[in-house]
């Protein structure tokens, strides 16, 4: 009896064949045909093995949309990471692509390039399913006048239908009422699991985002006008004395993430409403409170807040965004109204 072994042989390098498994992209990151990827992913792709670090280069991984996209490549174990140099677009179709450039420790080199494609999703923060909700809490929702929520649902979970209260007299405007224990239409307590699984998910990105940058503030925003960008305040913050501007400077992706590490509050009667300007959108602000949240009496806010425990509005205040608490409930006042953005 005979054996016979087959090798295959590898592209040479340096004009030398070498023998032996050639390298393959094992996976990558996004992985391909991936949708609503974040605008300040870093891009990995793993290999079955060790590479060498020199032929793993910005030539070698190249990232493209409508133009080839600057960023810095580097190696560790078997992965390579590229980072853009600056925030993808929103909405755009991305190739990757791994050129036979790219070889492992003994020279084997890769034998065809590897190309995948992927998309990303909206500026700023991804809400996912949690998206279709104008008030999402998780122990119950109290209206204790005459409100209106239009083109949104809301929705309680774990709370149970007994905790949604004040319904009517306040109404619901092409949207509709869930809560965890409701039994038709079939699948409502396991879809209000799954948005509150994405707001979590969308609240711990917006708590720990950074890019494209982080500017600290402290106390009062009332009175200031400010361009894109992510907002830190370790404490509490409010907008009080004067309306806060938000300039998208002509900009229709311009997004703004605040990040109050304490309790938020407004007080319309002093000026505290939110002002959009330069093409600004509510869709694209996203205000994340560690405490509680109170939209004061006759404020007109613009913007999505992630509370983690109770959101109040007073009477008369309106909001074009969302209210979603995560761990809390959200009370109602008279007269208020949440516009889906």
């Amino acid at each position: 009896m005979a054996s016979v072994f087959i090798f295959t042989a590898c592209q040479e390098d340096d004009f030398e064949e070498i023998v032996g498994v050639c390298p393959v992209v094992l996976s990558t990151d996004p992985a391909n045909l991936a949708i609503g990827v974040p605008l300040d992913k870093i891009i990995t792709v793993t290999f079955n093995t060790e590479m060498k670090p020199s032929t793993i280069t910005s030539s070698s991984i190249i990232l493209q949309g409508i133009d080839t996209i600057a960023g810095t490549v580097t190696y560790n174990g078997t992965t390579a990471s590229f980072k853009p140099l600056f925030n993808l677009s929103p909405f755009t179709t991305y190739t990757g692509t791994v050129t036979t450039a790219v070889k492992d420790t003994t020279g084997n080199a890769l034998q065809q390039k590897y190309v995948w494609t992927f998309n990303t999703g909206a500026a700023g923060v991804n809400l996912g399913s949690a998206s279709r909700f104008g008030i999402l809490a998780a122990s119950g929702i109290n209206s204790t006048g005459f409100s209106e929520v239009h083109n949104a649902d809301i929705g309680v979970s774990p709370g149970l239908r007994s905790s949604i209260l004040g319904f009517p007299p306040a109404i619901v405007v092409d949207g509709a009422i869930y809560a965890s224990d409701d039994l038709l239409p079939a699948g409502i307590p396991v879809m209000l699991i799954q948005a509150h699984n994405d707001l979590t998910v969308a609240y711990l990105f917006a708590q720990s985002a950074t890019s494209p940058s982080v500017t600290n503030f402290s106390g009062d925003l009332g009175g200031r006008t400010l361009v894109q960008g992510i907002y830190n305040s370790s404490t509490a913050a409010s907008i009080e004395t004067g309306n806060l501007t938000l300039d998208a400077k002509g900009d229709p992706n311009a997004y703004w993430i605040f990040q109050i590490g304490s309790d938020f509050s407004t007080n319309g009667t002093a000026g505290g409403d939110v002002i959009l300007t330069g093409g600004a959108l509510a869709s694209n602000i996203f205000w994340l409170a560690e405490g509680s949240t109170t939209i004061g009496s006759n404020t007109s806010f613009k913007g999505t807040i992630l509370s983690l425990t109770t959101i109040r509005m007073n009477s008369n205040a309106t909001i074009e965004g969302r209210l979603l608490s995560s761990d809390g409930s959200v009370v109602l006042a008279n007269t208020n109204t949440i516009l889906k953005p």
